[in-house]
């Protein structure tokens, strides 16, 4: 009788003692310890460049991508809102025929300033610029033949990374017939920040140079207000930008308020709201030189949205009222009225209170109109002058000489 068959040899595992104690496992073993040493210790770089322990990494997985991320700043996971922006040429100056370049949310309505932006603390906004101005326009404004062409958009007041600086050393650039996504964060108020809510701008920071002095001064510019919430809502807003050449939104003069009297309608040459409206402005220092903001007839809080809020007494008393305020160049401020409060409607000047500036030109209205929508009358009666040698009409409220007295003696003290 044959024994029974023996089972086939099958592989077993290595022992562990037999393995570690090979070469090949005593390097196993000093490449682990050292491992372990440097992520214990916090100074190895995994991939990503981050020196987190893997507990901080579980964490805050989410936050840390968005702060890693080249095109989004800390904070904005992703955009909650997409907008299409288009920079175009527009008809030349018909005063000084100088090139005139606009933003617009579509080509047909480009405009200077461009179209004003609103965020709340807390949003992130993406905006996708389209470069269609010729590269012929943009190459004659070019100071520099080594400089590149293109267009940009460069923010005030909110967040961004350098992929959304629009400068030229960042290349975050477009040039001609491209497009490009510019993104901003506005941060909120918290203990460790101050927040983004105020007015700011934007603008053009390629144009002609490295400081798109060019693409400023033709034009490529606009407003930007951040709210935080609870802010006051204004029912129109305007953007006012005072500018070199004694201009407001490149204009002055004649040109600076082209209202029609009958059919006014909004917009950067037509200052318009009905009696009792709340009107914000946001005023933007352009160019080089030093004004004031001045609006007859109204005054304002000179506090962050141009509002006082609360009742506190000792803090409301502690805000100064105003109605004129200087502004630099790259200064931008915010300000609400209430259209005609107790003073009715009316043509009510807003101009730079810098005398030589607003002899210049440097002036417009703000066309306030009666409950009905309409726009009131241009002025009141001409004031004439007495016919020479006729006695003068009384001050309002003073009792007139009692007829055959004599009239009052002619003051001669002019020392």
């Amino acid at each position: 009788m044959q024994p029974p068959p023996a089972d086939p040899p099958q592989d077993r595992p290595a022992s562990p003692t037999r393995f570690l104690g090979s070469s090949a496992g005593r390097a196993v073993m000093v490449v682990g310890v050292l491992v372990a040493t440097l992520v214990g210790a916090g100074g190895l770089a995994l991939a990503g460049g981050t020196t987190a322990r893997p507990t901080e990494l579980a964490a805050g997985a989410g936050a840390g991508a968005a702060a890693r991320s080249a095109e989004r700043p800390e904070g904005c996971i992703a955009p909650d809102r997409r907008i299409q922006m288009y920079a175009v040429e527009l008809p030349k100056d018909p005063v000084t025929n100088q090139v005139r370049l606009g933003y617009g949310l579509t080509p047909e309505t480009a405009s200077y300033p461009g179209p004003t932006m609103e965020m709340i603390e807390g949003e992130c906004l993406a905006i996708t610029v389209h470069n269609q101005v010729p590269a012929a326009t943009l190459e004659a404004l070019r100071t520099d033949p080594a400089h590149p062409i293109g267009v940009s958009l460069h923010v005030h007041g909110v967040k961004y990374t350098q992929m959304s600086d629009g400068t030229a050393h960042s290349n975050s650039f477009v040039p001609p017939g491209g497009s490009r996504t510019y993104i901003w964060f506005a941060k909120p108020r918290s203990a460790t920040s101050q927040g983004t809510a105020g007015y700011w701008w934007y603008h053009d920071h390629v144009v002609g140079g490295p400081h798109g002095t060019q693409g400023l001064s033709s034009g490529l510019f606009g407003g930007l207000v951040v709210r935080r919430q609870g802010d006051p809502r204004p029912d129109r807003t305007y953007v006012t930008a005072f500018g070199d050449r004694q201009t407001i939104n490149l204009r002055r003069s004649a040109d600076a308020d082209t209202c029609d009297p009958v059919n006014p309608q909004p917009g950067p040459t037509c200052l318009v709201a009905k009696i009792g409206e709340r009107v914000e402005f946001i005023v933007i220092g352009l160019g080089n030189d030093m004004h004031t903001f001045h609006v007859h007839g109204h005054s304002w809080a000179d506090t962050r949205t141009g509002m006082v809020a609360g009742e506190n007494k000792a803090l409301v008393d502690s805000i100064p009222v105003i109605d004129n305020k200087t502004l630099g160049p790259g200064d931008t401020f915010g300000v609400q009225i209430v259209a005609g409060d107790s003073v009715g409607p009316g043509h009510w000047m807003l101009h730079c209170h810098m005398q030589f500036h607003s002899d210049q030109g440097m002036a417009t209205m703000l066309h306030v109109l009666d409950e009905n929508g309409a726009m009131p009358p241009h002025g009141g009666p001409t004031p004439t002058a007495p016919a020479q040698g006729a006695p003068a009409a009384p001050a309002q409220g003073a009792a007139a000489p009692a007829p055959g007295a004599a009239a009052p003696a002619a003051h001669t003290n002019h020392r």
